[in-house]
Formats: structure tokens, sequence, C-alpha cells
């Protein structure tokens, strides 16, 4: 999903998440924006299971990609209700980023969050999908090297498969009752980005799957460390949001009636 928007600029924020810490940074970056009267920076963000990535509207040149894993909060501000934001971890220093956008209308800006929410949610099943799929894989190994041995020494054969037994066991105890991706988007409509399929014939064109490390790491602090970690904030419940109308792009180039009048704060 492609969005056409105005970068604001950014700064730096002490925490991963928080409405009145992201409040603060957005008012920071708004402020910073008016007083430098320079013309706004048309870009595209595009946002995928992936993570979000940006390009110059007018050059196409690549700007940011950031891994999913690494945004740890989003939200359209309550105070400036055109503008979208999200906080991320930087690649280069591990600094946390608050970047704003400035959107043509507040249900731009909700759409805009609710996408990244739902790639997120989507990216962790994914994820999770592509571990229990590791682990069958390994415990299927593991068992074959068992039968093989029971062939030709039956009493090392018991001890093999209750030492496999407890080598293959969960390798992560993640919460039960994980909503599967594909009940609630379709398959072919989705970038999975764990998953490489195999066309060799030599392994029955299997599907491989490949997780990166620091998103495996991250996705495996959140599994044990909260109670819905498939679920990014951003700050609001749907509920909160013009939910109908955020998310039909049928009329988001068009101006809100009387905008300038209630949000004058971006007449640049």
């Amino acid at each position: 999903m492609a969005f056409n928007l105005k970068y604001l600029g950014m700064t730096l924020v002490e925490q991963p998440k928080g409405e009145e810490l992201s409040a603060a940074a957005v008012k920071r970056i708004v402020a910073t924006a008016k007083a430098s009267g320079k013309k706004l920076q048309k870009v595209t963000l595009k946002v995928s299971p992936r993570g979000i990535i940006l390009y110059d509207s007018a050059s196409s040149q690549l700007i940011e990609n950031i891994s999913i894993y690494r945004i740890s909060y989003c939200t359209a501000d309550k105070m400036h209700d055109k503008v979208f934001m999200y906080i991320a971890q930087s690649q280069q220093n591990e600094t946390l980023e608050c970047h704003a956008f400035l959107c043509t209308k507040r249900k731009v800006a909700q759409a805009v969050t609710l996408t990244v929410a739902q790639s997120f949610r989507v990216a962790f099943e994914f994820w999770q999908a592509a571990k229990e799929e590791k682990e069958k894989r390994v415990k299927s190994g593991s068992d074959g090297e068992v039968t093989s041995s029971s062939q030709s020494e039956s009493s090392a054969s018991l001890a093999s498969l209750k030492g496999g037994e407890v080598a293959t066991g969960n390798l992560l105890d993640l919460e039960e009752g994980a909503i599967a991706v594909f009940a609630t988007v379709g398959a072919s409509h989705i970038d999975n980005p764990f998953i490489v399929h195999n066309n060799s014939s030599s392994v029955n064109n299997n599907i491989v799957w490949e997780i990166d490390d620091g998103l495996d790491e991250a996705f495996s602090r959140l599994a044990e460390s909260r109670n819905n970690p498939q679920v990014l904030d951003i700050g609001v419940t749907t509920q909160d949001f013009q939910t109908d109308e955020c998310l039909s792009p049928t009329d988001w180039d068009k101006t809100d009636v009387n905008a300038a009048d209630r949000d004058d704060i971006f007449s640049f």
C-alpha cells in the first residue's frame, strides 16, 4: 500500500511508545518545520509486512527502508489530525526516532496508521508460521534419524527417540489462540517476508523458510514479554477512527471542507 505524503521531519525520543511522548514529539517537529519556512518534501510511503519504504516523490530516490520489527509505535496525531507519525529504532546507532508526515486529510493519516498496524500483525503471524514450520522440519529430521538408527540398534533407538523428543520440543513458547494470517488476509495478496519458493526438483519444490536474525530476535522478545505480541500500539482503538471512511481511498485526494480553518498551522 502506497501513500503520497509530505515529510515534516524527525526528532529523537527517549521511549519507544506513548501518547504524550508522541504528541510532544510531533509538536516539536511541526514547530521546527514552520520555523524553517521551507517547502515540505513530497514523499511516497510504501507499507508492507516487510516494513516502511520511503521514496522521494519527484526523483523516486530511496530515502529510507525501515524493517517492520524496528517500528514500536505509530498514530494519527490528535492535535494535528492530518499528521501521521511513527517511532522506530535507528539502524545506525539504535536511537529512537520519531518521524512525522503531513497527510491531505485526517482519514489518510488514520489509514496509514491502520495499514502499518495491520502489516505488523501480518508480519508477526508470518514469523510465527515460519517458526512452527521450522520446528516441524527439525522434528521431522530428528525422527527420521531415530527411525534409521532403530533398524540396526533397537536398544539404542528408544534412547535416541526420547532424546529426540526432548531436543525437538517447542523452541519458543508462543501465545495460544493466535489468529491464522490466512483467515484474515488472502494469502495470494500478501508479500510474505519470510518465505522463498525453491523450484529445484531436488527438493521437491518444498518451501524454504528464511527468517532474518534481527526480526527473529525482536519478535521472540515480543512473544515472551507481551500478551498480544502481534498488536502494534497505535495509541487508540480502531473504533476511534472513521474506519469506513479511512479505509476507502476513493476521495483521499480531495481537500476537506474548511480544512484550512480547522488546521491553519499547516499554512506553509
